[in-house]
């Protein structure tokens, strides 16, 4: 699998579809983002490798591009329009809640621990493993070896609420998965002592592969405290493609015209706790090979979308109804065990709800749809190039009110390189197929 998880590299150095406003994904007239990326990203070391040149990556700014940034940001400050938006913007006045919350505390990015979070499970035990175990991340921005002072305490933090919580730990299990969690824990607690020994050595290169390790390790016993699909998807929407659990697929990208960068795989988990109409939609999109061949449609620096095929049409044309098939508005907030179908979370009322699957991450994955109706996705698809820094969860103008089903967790970095005619050749299930229910690419026609 690693060597099809590759981005190639060397050593040496946008248009029509779904949207949203000033800052979100659109559909041919239907979306229009023209907000620039709200900042950068480094690059980290990866697993997969992306054919680049080696090259200074620098962006120059127009003094129009300079003075929508600062605008935004007094807006989201101020918690007053920045700026009058065109009329396509989906939210030209977005609701800002209390300026507490927007200080309230720095926001998860990392699409790993966004995930893990993300699953309906209730078991404070593990959850006091996996906190400082993330937290070793933060530690590492000490600079030399006096981080690993921070990463030991962490790692003894971590090892302590293990060894404390390991009976309820096992006992909240799925009985059918017990077998494979308790294996992990094993595998978890072996690796710990690995990173003691890191730490103990002071090779601070060696430590964040194994915290990565190690976090994997977490969330498998967390998927494993997971019994089934933890409830009844509305009857309306019972016959429709449902992505019951998650699954993984690979999408693989070629580079025209750009120097830097010829093709990239780029791995993404797709949630069906959280979304499960809209992750299955588009997992029966990709078995039916919808989007291979197609072009990258949008690419401005705050998103890159694709999923409008040739034609007049501005989705997916079932061939069993030839009609478009269209999806409703899904987003799950925190303490809700079933997702909000069809309104906005500002519709509702919902001003500070915190949604399951944020747009906190760099790639962040979600559906385009029209402006002004709500139930109008189809298969226009967007990734988010920006982390929530100014916009932390339910402070910004795309949580709430549109349908995050995935996060891109090997690669992302690179999502920034794509332009407008970049192609993607293949998207491929890699992993939870089985998962999907009503697959309506397998009806005959």
């Amino acid at each position: 699998m690693a060597a099809i998880l590759c981005c190639h590299h060397s050593a040496s150095p946008a248009t029509s579809s779904k949207f949203i406003s000033p800052s979100i994904p659109t559909n041919r007239t239907r979306f229009s983002i023209s907000h620039k990326q709200f900042g950068t990203r480094s690059s980290s070391p990866l697993p997969i490798k992306c054919q680049i040149q080696n090259r200074q990556k620098g962006k120059s700014f127009s003094i129009k591009e300079c003075a929508i940034s600062i605008a935004l940001a007094v807006g989201l400050v101020t918690g007053v329009p920045a700026l009058e938006w065109s009329s396509n913007a989906y939210a030209a006045n977005p609701v800002l809640p209390d300026l507490s919350v927007l200080i309230s505390g720095p926001p998860i990015k990392d699409p790993g621990a966004l995930l893990r979070y993300a699953l309906p499970i209730n078991n404070k035990a593990i959850r006091e493993v996996q906190k400082p175990l993330e937290d070793i991340t933060e530690s590492l921005k000490v600079a030399g070896v006096k981080a690993l002072d921070s990463v030991e305490r962490n790692l003894r933090q971590a090892s302590r609420a293990l060894k404390q919580g390991k009976t309820l730990i096992v006992s909240g299990l799925a009985e059918s998965k017990k077998g494979h969690g308790v294996e992990l824990l094993g595998k978890l607690e072996a690796g710990m002592d690995e990173l003691q020994q890191i730490v103990e050595d002071r090779n601070r290169d060696g430590v964040a592969e194994k915290q990565k390790e190690l976090l994997q390790y977490v969330g498998g016993v967390e998927e494993d405290m997971v019994d089934g699909f933890p409830y009844e998807v509305p009857e309306e929407y019972q016959s429709m493609p449902l992505l019951k659990g998650r699954a993984t697929v690979d999408m693989k990208v070629k580079v025209k015209d750009n120097p830097s960068l010829t093709d990239c795989v780029f791995r993404i988990v797709l949630d069906g706790y959280n979304a499960p109409v809209t992750a299955g939609n588009f997992v029966d999109l990709v078995e039916r090979h919808f989007y291979d061949g197609m072009e990258i449609q949008r690419a401005d620096g705050f998103v890159v979308q694709t999923g409008d095929p040739e034609g007049p049409a501005e989705g997916f044309i079932d061939p069993s109804t030839e009609k478009t098939r269209t999806i409703p508005l899904e987003i799950t907030v925190e303490g809700e065990k079933l997702p909000f179908y069809g309104s906005t979370l500002e519709e509702l009322g919902l001003y500070k709800a915190q949604t399951k699957l944020p747009f906190n991450a760099f790639g962040t994955m979600a559906m385009a749809r029209d402006e002004f109706e709500n139930n109008s996705a189809s298969s226009q698809i967007f990734w988010l190039l920006k982390e929530s820094e100014l916009t932390p969860s339910n402070s910004n103008i795309l949580d709430g009110r549109y349908a995050v089903f995935g996060y891109v967790t090997q690669n992302e970095d690179f999502l920034a390189d794509l332009k407008v005619g970049d192609v993607i050749e293949s998207i491929q299930v890699v992993s939870g197929l089985e998962n999907l229910a009503n697959p309506s690419y397998k009806i005959a026609g």
